[in-house]
Formats: structure tokens, sequence, C-alpha cells
């Protein structure tokens, strides 16, 4: 058995070693918080560029870097035969599906556009909604982004066939569907209030911003600081104060 000096010894390590995490997931809850916030300002800045037209659409990974965020109006003709639904994306708090359709430009290239979301069927969830696709040229009002986020899931990216998919990479699909994939997607955008009603495609396209629930890191925060407090404030008072008051 353990002396009375070691369990003193591992309690106070414990104690230290509890409190030094629950302050470490603090920051973290910061940390993010500012990174969403950074984010947010440079969603921003960019927004208030200019507009790229399509002929200036990024070409490479290292443009499409510089380009994140831009604002970007372009013209084309959808290519509805490979339109992508991703599963299990919420907007609003309701599961459903973001909507992928390439558009192919004038001048012979395409870009993965993500044109909205729909809710999914309650009762066949494998059923896909009608999203009404125009035949003539169209012109969009969009944002530049990356790939589309990636959720979790065990089969490889390029694994994936069929309309309904978790996950999607560009390159992946550009070689699947033999078009001219630009290196990024484009967000696209309402004319109007992104709050409103969904659009005559029957997509909604509330997109949220960067730093919507940055609240909700600084509440973590508070409660990982409040836990490292409360360990630190324990083993001060059942491991220092009580025992000398005792002796006392």
């Amino acid at each position: 058995m353990l002396s009375a000096r070691a369990r003193r010894l591992v309690v106070a390590l414990a104690a230290l070693a509890t409190a030094l995490l629950t302050a470490r997931l603090g920051l973290w809850q910061l940390d993010r918080a500012a990174q969403k916030q950074a984010l947010q300002q440079a969603v921003e800045a960019q927004a208030a560029l200019p507009p790229l037209p399509a002929s200036e659409l990024a070409s490479t990974a290292a443009q499409a870097a510089q380009q994140l965020h831009r604002r970007a109006t372009v013209r084309g003709q959808w290519v509805p035969g490979h339109t992508v639904f991703l599963d299990n994306r919420q907007m609003d708090g309701r599961p459903g599906f973001f909507v992928l359709t390439p558009l192919r430009l004038d001048d012979g290239s395409a870009v993965l556009v993500q044109r909205g979301w729909v809710p999914r069927d309650a009762q066949e969830r494998t059923r896909l909604p009608e999203v009404p696709t125009p035949q003539a040229p169209v012109t969009l009002v969009a944002r530049v982004q990356g790939p589309p986020a990636r959720l979790y899931e065990f089969t490889p990216l390029d694994g994936e066939a069929g309309p309904i998919r978790q996950n999607l990479s560009i390159e992946s699909f550009a070689d699947e569907t033999q078009l001219s994939l630009r290196p990024l997607t484009l967000l696209q955008l309402d004319d109007g209030d992104a709050a409103a009603a969904p659009a005559a495609d029957g997509l909604r396209r509330r997109w949220p911003l960067p730093a919507v629930d940055v609240h909700k890191h600084y509440g973590y925060a508070v409660q990982w600081f409040s836990l490292a407090a409360l360990i630190t404030g324990l083993y001060v008072w059942f491991q220092l104060l009580r025992p000398r008051r005792r002796a006392a």
C-alpha cells in the first residue's frame, strides 16, 4: 500500500494534470473562436473586392487559395447529368442534401457549383428531390470556395459513385466525368435576402457565416476554465488548508 506521503503526491499530480488539461481545452476553444473570427474578417475583406469574371477564375490550387471567399459572376450551362447530392448536410438544423452541379463555362472548362440545400425525404432517405435545372445558359452570382466540406467516412473519396455521396473530391470527380474542372467550387448566392424562402429552383441558400457560432466557443471556454479553477480550489482546500486547520 502507498504511504500517506505517496498518496498526497499522487493526488497532487492528478489534480495538476487535470487542471492543466482543462485549462488547455479552454485555451483551445478561445483559439477556435479567434480562427473563426479571422476567417469571417477574410470573407468580408474578399467580398468587398470587385467580383471576379469567369475568365479570371483560378486554374491552379495556388491561385484558388488566393481567390477564396471572393465574389464571382459567371455565365455557363449546367451539366445536370453529373449532379451530386452530398448526404448528411444540415441547414437551419434540418438534415438534407447539398446539391452540386458542374457548370460548363464559355471557354470549355467547368466549375463545380454548390447550388444549395434541399431537405431529405423523411420516409425514404434515398429518394432524390426534383431540382429544376435550366437547359439554357445561366448567369450566377457566387462566392469562391474550396472543395466541399468533408465528413468522416470509411470509404475513400475516390471509391464513391452514384448521385448520393458522403463526400466529393474535385480531382476524382474530374476524372470520373471527364470535365476540365477548376480547382475550386462556387457557392451560389441569392440576390436579395439570404433568409428568404427557397428560390425558384427549390434550393435554400442560407449559407452559415464562419463566425456564426463563435459565442459557443466562448461558452465552452468558460466551462473549461471554471472546471480548472474548481479542481485547483478543491485541491487547495482538502489537501492544504483543511489539514492545517485540523492540526491547529
